[in-house]
């Protein structure tokens, strides 16, 4: 361990989300990735339980630099409702949906296929869904009839760098390692958000503001061979780094990873500070798969 050290990370893709209140009716995504949701990622890389103790990746310092901020996009979505294809075992178990469906087929001129039928409104989405204490199954407290409406926000073709500091280099080259041959599916703080291109971009020595202002912008098109990469030094955007202790008259953020668990997980506070980067005309580039 001789000083600090950043792991560089790379979060593009279609589309990300990265949740700070959200709750069923309303999933709101944060401007920028959290560390909760980061971490989470690298968790999942390591191949890490839900429930197992985080340990030295929760001790991190956290950083990220928005190359390119997105455009939020409103996802207007309903669960349930409606009709639903009766199966044969519906009829089987429930007489009164087949005498229901019985009743429909001699009305219908051209009667389906068995298991084909419809029925108007017998279908319920499944509400106030938790795991039943003595077998830990799934279970529905309540079947509500009416579709569910829900509005989910996003972010839509963003880039951010993300940097990670500690003095453990080696820590740092395993994540890097986890992240490029992950253990279980990565996403970008919400399943159906999935990374694209190179994830891990590399270990390097200093602090994470030193490694934001001595790297170029992610590139937002492929540079082929021959061709000079385009100049994106003039350019300063925004970063946000981690303070290892609290700071007076800043805000706290409530996104440090404590654990895991199916219930949401525990976290605490952690401070930050937001700068301007301006990135050094000798910049180093990047050579990587987008």
């Amino acid at each position: 361990m001789n000083g600090p050290h950043v792991l560089l990370v790379r979060l593009a893709g279609p589309l990300q989300s990265w949740g700070l209140t959200g709750r069923f009716a309303r999933r709101d995504t944060h401007t920028r990735p959290t560390k909760s949701g980061v971490i989470g990622l690298c968790a999942a890389a390591l191949g890490l339980r839900r429930e197992e103790p985080l340990g030295e990746l929760a001790e991190v310092l956290f950083g990220v630099r928005a190359d390119r901020p997105g455009t939020p996009l409103r996802d207007y979505h309903t669960v349930g409702g409606g009709t639903y294809p009766l199966r044969p075992r519906d009829l089987l178990t429930d007489h009164h949906r087949a005498e229901e469906a019985a009743t429909a087929s001699m009305l219908n001129s051209e009667p389906g296929p068995f298991g084909r039928g419809e029925l108007e409104a017998w279908y319920g989405s499944p509400k106030y869904v938790t795991a039943d204490p003595v077998s830990g199954a799934l279970i529905s407290g309540k079947v509500r009839r009416h579709a569910l409406i829900t509005e989910r926000w996003y972010l839509a073709d963003a880039a951010f760098l993300v940097g990670l500091e500690h003095p453990d280099a080696a820590l740092l080259e395993r994540i890097a390692h986890a992240l490029e041959h992950p253990k279980r599916l990565l996403w970008l703080g919400r399943k159906a958000c999935p990374p694209s291109g190179d994830l891990a971009l590399g270990v390097v020595p200093g602090t994470l503001r030193e490694a934001f202002e001595t790297h170029a912008l992610l590139p937002e098109d492929p540079c082929y061979e021959g061709e000079p990469p385009a100049s994106v030094t003039d350019v300063r955007p925004w970063a946000w780094i981690e303070s290892p202790c609290p700071l007076p008259g800043i805000g706290a953020l409530s996104d440090q990873p404590v654990r895991f668990g199916a219930d949401g997980g525990v976290h605490s506070l952690r401070w930050e500070t937001r700068h301007r980067i301006t990135i050094a005309s000798h910049a180093r580039g990047w050579d990587i798969i987008l």
